[in-house]
């Protein structure tokens, strides 16, 4: 009998080794494979609010003076054109047809020979109010929302021209970092130092 234990003792033990093996793989197997993955779609963007129109008052030579509501885009030719467009007699070279709106502004075109007694364009926070006519941003005394309101200036560009102050002539804002000729070329009609 103890031959047979000999003879068979390698089957025997080959035969409990690939039972171990065996019963390692099916308990591999049958081991959860953690949590299912969840496909998150990426958020949608919130939607941006538009922005509210503005209130424009137009007067002197248009077809239709009154009070204009306009997108808050707008610049003063759209609101010309909201009021019907000039009359026969207006004189649209005696003001800024670029100059961009802000709620409350009034924008009063003059007839041709007409001596400005008020400003041809004010209120608003975008614009400067002055007398004689004179629309042009004060780059010494203006705030950085009226800066930024400068075609070519953001926030960051009307912070660097208010730490520059103060200008002698409109020239110097090419001193400050960031506005070259380019962008001085589309302010210098825009702008003035007094």
């Amino acid at each position: 009998m103890e031959g047979w234990w000999l003879r068979a003792r390698p089957y025997l033990l080959l035969s409990l080794a690939w039972a171990i093996f065996s019963g390692a793989v099916v308990l591999t197997m049958r081991r959860p494979l953690g949590a299912p993955v969840e496909l998150i779609p990426p958020p949608t963007p919130l939607p941006t609010p538009t922005p509210a129109p503005i209130r424009v008052y137009i007067s002197g030579a248009v077809q239709r003076p009154d009070v204009y509501l306009l997108s808050a885009d707008a610049i003063v030719r759209d609101a010309i054109a909201a009021a019907g467009g000039a009359t026969e007699e207006g004189d649209l070279t005696a003001i800024n047809l670029a100059l961009p709106l802000a709620d409350g502004a009034h924008i009063h075109v003059p007839r041709a020979g007409e001596v400005a007694t008020a400003p041809l364009i004010s209120g608003g926070a975008g614009l400067a109010a002055s007398t004689g006519g004179d629309t042009r941003v004060n780059i010494n005394t203006a705030t950085v929302e009226e800066l930024d309101k400068l075609p070519g200036i953001g926030p960051e560009k009307a912070q660097r021209i208010i730490e520059g102050r103060p200008y002698a002539a409109p020239e110097d804002l090419k001193k400050v970092p960031g506005i070259g000729e380019a962008t001085f070329a589309r302010l210098k009609d825009l702008i003035s130092v007094h």
